[in-house]
């Protein structure tokens, strides 16, 4: 099976050109203000035109207010919703878009359990845990804490580079890998280069 690629933390539509350009399966646009790779609405409008069709745009929040996720719905158009705080499966279901919820895996964590309480979620991603601090922490996780028999599809993410992620997914072997700031130039400045490499780490793995 391919492992699918996410670039996330999009802040520019030159960025989105590269790394579908690249081969990216998804992109991710941040829509939480403490982070550096937030953007608004008009941002988001403007990098989504230039995003071709077969490309997933994901949009990410963390304990947004419902409102917020809906304008966000209204406005972008994005396909794919992704929660990275502490919302319950009642408020993910609520949205006219499918999700995937974010974990942040740490020693006592019960993934599977987790995949049962987000039974209609389209994947779990998998993060590294720092506290208080909601993802985007450049760290990675114990990959050996992730069920081999998990019901949910992985998307696996936390600290992922050109130099790790091929074995991260011979390791692993994750539906997809979530990548931001492993690829980057700056905090938000994605590098077409890295992120080119990226992929091609991720291609060379899927056929070893």
């Amino acid at each position: 099976m391919r492992t699918r690629v996410k670039i996330c933390g999009i802040t520019r539509p030159e960025d989105a050109t590269a790394v579908v350009d690249a081969g990216a399966d998804a992109i991710g646009l941040v829509f939480y203000d403490p982070s550096p790779r937030a953007v608004t609405i008009e941002q988001a409008v403007a990098i989504c035109h230039a995003v071709p069709a077969f490309v997933t745009v994901t949009a990410l929040f963390v304990n947004a207010a419902e409102q917020v996720v809906n304008q966000v719905i209204d406005r972008v158009g994005v396909d794919l919703l992704q929660f990275h705080g502490n919302e319950p499966p009642d408020y993910c279901q609520q949205f006219s878009r499918p999700y995937m919820k974010a974990l942040r895996v740490k020693p006592g964590l019960n993934i599977s359990e987790q995949a049962e309480r987000y039974q209609d979620a389209k994947a779990l991603l998998l993060d590294a845990y720092r506290p208080g601090v909601p993802g985007g922490t450049g760290e990675t996780f114990d990959w050996q804490l992730i069920p081999e028999d998990l019901s949910k599809p992985v998307i696996l993410a936390g600290g992922l580079t050109p130099q790790n992620v091929a074995t991260a997914v011979r390791q692993v072997r994750p539906f997809g890998v979530d990548v931001s700031g492993g690829v980057e130039a700056a905090k938000g400045i994605k590098d077409s280069q890295l992120v080119t490499q990226f992929i091609n780490e991720v291609s060379c793995a899927d056929q070893s």
